[in-house]
């Protein structure tokens, strides 16, 4: 492979990650993903682009919530390179396409396509990585990729009843494994998987305890403001909590089960978010001499699915070929977290050094996203750090891991 195609992201952004029901409880996913794919535009260079033929008007950006900069038909800006495809990650719908709707709802034009990946909660993640896969192959050289999830409009669903005199029977999630096989849903899941490694309830509440510490202590010094979309009138993340201290957190009853570890303090919330990134190659890059993040390797694994909460080992023991210097993981549970960390060797003080997903939330089909838009941040805008890891697991025993690398 060209030194050239090597994928590099040289813009992050996403929205505020809202409670359900929250601050973003009336944006889709389309209207949630679209000023977040128009905020990556704008950082790399596009403010002032015409939408010439596009199909919008300013006027209709600015209702949308849009800043009016945008693409013209054919997809080239004045930045110097295509933009290829759109790739959002998304799990509960509304189905569609939602990549395409929100592409076009963000001006970008007819010619520039959209698809939506769902690998449940690392879907995020891997639409960044097929990015990146595109980028080294040469199929193209530049993707807006990410992910978007609104818990708070995804539509009810419902299987077909046996005969037209019944009701049709709601369910809350699709299968993610064959029940013969096991197929557990995530909390009890959780629980059995701190159980087999050992992890106590204290230490799962002292990693909850500081995750919230740090989410707060960032928000108050300003650490998220330059990643950050604000929309419809949230400018922060609504789910950090001052004063969750281990004390207050041993108060919290087991919430899947009478001997079980997880509860409601220590675990993640039900959320809402979109985060986007700008995955160019590095001939991009130099030809614009901006600063960005090298992919270096990255990898899913599979697992059983009964022990759903593992998926990411196997996952970072293949990328990590070194140690990095921070890692964000996203934090469904904090024996599940611990329980992969553990496994691999990582120390859980480098762990999401501005709190993760059990302080911030976690919108499932973008939660990948916000890790690699967080490692961004770190890496690139705050020069922090010169390594960090993504990862996670996810639904069905799956697991994604992406090493990266600070560049110019």
């Amino acid at each position: 492979m060209s030194e050239d195609r090597t994928p590099v992201v040289i813009a992050a952004r996403r929205t505020p990650i809202g409670t359900a029901g929250g601050g973003l409880r009336r944006f889709e996913a389309d209207r949630l993903a679209a000023p977040v794919l128009q905020a990556v535009l704008a950082d790399a260079g596009l403010d002032g682009a015409r939408l010439d033929g596009a199909g919008l008007d300013s006027a209709r950006l600015n209702s949308a919530g849009l800043n009016g900069a945008g693409l013209n038909s054919a997809g080239f800006n004045s930045a110097g390179f295509t933009v290829d495809d759109v790739l959002l990650g998304n799990v509960f719908g509304p189905g569609g396409n939602p990549a395409r709707v929100a592409a076009l709802r963000a001006g970008l034009g007819e010619t520039v396509p959209g698809m939506t990946v769902d690998r449940q909660c690392a879907s995020g993640l891997a639409a960044i990585t097929l990015a990146a896969a595109l980028v080294r192959a040469g199929e193209g050289e530049a993707y807006l990729a990410g992910g978007v999830e609104s818990a708070s409009t995804a539509p009810y669903r419902f299987h077909r009843p046996d005969s037209p005199t019944e009701p049709p029977r709601p369910y809350t999630r699709a299968p993610f494994a064959p029940a013969e096989i096991g197929d557990p849903d995530m909390g009890p899941a959780a629980d059995l998987v701190a159980a087999e490694a050992g992890i106590s309830r204290e230490r799962q509440d002292v990693f909850a305890a500081r995750s919230h510490a740090r989410a707060v202590a960032a928000q108050r010094n300003g650490r998220f403001a330059a990643e950050l979309v604000p929309l419809g009138g949230l400018d922060r993340d609504e789910r950090p909590r001052e004063g969750f201290t281990v004390d207050r957190l041993a108060r919290f009853r087991p919430a899947f089960g009478e001997n079980g570890t997880a509860t409601a303090a220590n675990s993640c919330g039900i959320n809402d978010g979109a985060a986007v990134v700008l995955v160019t190659s590095e001939a991009v890059r130099r030809r614009l001499g901006v600063p960005g993040m090298r992919l270096i390797a990255s990898a899913t694994s599979g697992v059983d699915p009964n022990r759903l909460g593992l998926g990411a080992v196997p996952a970072m023991r293949k990328v990590l070929d070194r140690t990095p210097e921070v890692v964000e993981f996203t934090e469904a549970f904090a024996g599940q977290a611990l329980a992969c960390l553990d496994a691999v060797g990582l120390d859980e003080e480098t762990v999401s050094p501005d709190g993760g997903a059990i302080a911030l939330g976690h919108p499932w089909g973008a939660s990948g996203a916000v890790l690699v838009v967080r490692l961004f941040t770190t890496l690139v805008r705050r020069r922090a750090a010169a390594t960090g890891l993504s990862a996670l697991s996810s639904g069905g025993g799956l697991g994604a891991a992406a090493l990266w690398e600070a560049v110019g």
